[in-house]
């Protein structure tokens, strides 16, 4: 297993490169974050060269895919989301698909969010960058957002049709959505370009919870997934020592 430390969440408030001495410190190499824009993004690229770390993921702009209207706005997001990835060697974006718009039918958003992914398919594929779309629990954090099942996810994906959009599969918010975890992810691991994982309830640390998040490990490893699991929680306790115990479960297997 190998595990990406989102800084946002886990080092909220902290600066940057305190946060990532305490990645470092923790004995893992990669981190993610979400938005870009405001963010001092060389000084970023100064201190996760100077640790020897590697950013895994980034969010794009956060622009609605769910308004055609608005799908000039996100692919000049996308675009100017891209040479901020390659700058920090980052191969995977995280968005986003919006919130429903009242008074538009469902099946609208959900052709407008196909066509707006399709179209982001060929700056993606020039620039060697997949593209991973979020579905959000809307029982919780997020009321109101449009995508919250796993299995819609999937479906817009295979009408995409393309291996430079695939999901990111959140354990935590689909645990609170549909639960079934391993046997959605088995079914559809091939779709799957990252995880993301938090504690039940609460996305605070991920022992302790409703959700075995060994076993879960184990299973993913079994099903050949050989990317980064990324921790998104919101710590209780002190971060760092949290961290260096899944680190050090990590390198045993």
């Amino acid at each position: 297993m190998r595990i990406s430390v989102c800084i946002d969440a886990l080092f909220d408030e902290w600066e940057p490169g305190r946060a990532l001495e305490a990645v470092s410190a923790a004995g893992l190499d990669a981190f993610e974050f979400w938005g870009w824009a405001g963010r001092d993004v060389a000084q970023l690229d100064r201190e996760r060269r100077r640790l020897g770390l590697s950013v895994h993921a980034l969010c794009t702009r956060k622009v609605s895919l769910t308004d055609p209207v608005r799908r000039a706005d996100y692919l000049q997001g996308l675009k100017d989301s891209l040479p901020i990835a390659e700058r920090l060697g980052a191969r995977l974006l995280i968005t986003q698909v919006g919130d429903e718009i009242p008074g538009a039918s469902r099946d609208a958003q959900r052709r407008s969010i196909v066509d707006g992914l399709r179209a982001c398919v060929p700056a993606l594929e020039g620039a060697g960058v997949t593209l991973l779309v979020e579905p959000l629990n809307t029982a919780v954090d997020h009321p109101g957002y449009f995508l919250s099942s796993s299995q819609e996810a999937f479906s817009i994906l295979a009408d995409v049709g393309s291996p430079w959009v695939q999901l990111l599969f959140d354990i935590y918010h689909q645990q609170v959505t549909e639960g079934n975890l391993l046997e959605s992810i088995r079914a559809h691991i091939h779709k799957i370009g990252h995880f993301h994982a938090a504690g039940v309830p609460g996305r605070h640390e991920l022992s302790g919870g409703e959700l075995d998040y060994r076993a879960i490990f184990r299973a993913i490893d079994g099903m050949g997934y050989e990317g980064r699991i990324g921790f998104e929680y919101f710590p209780l306790r002190d971060p760092v020592e949290g961290l260096a115990s899944w680190a050090a479960l990590a390198k045993g297997g």
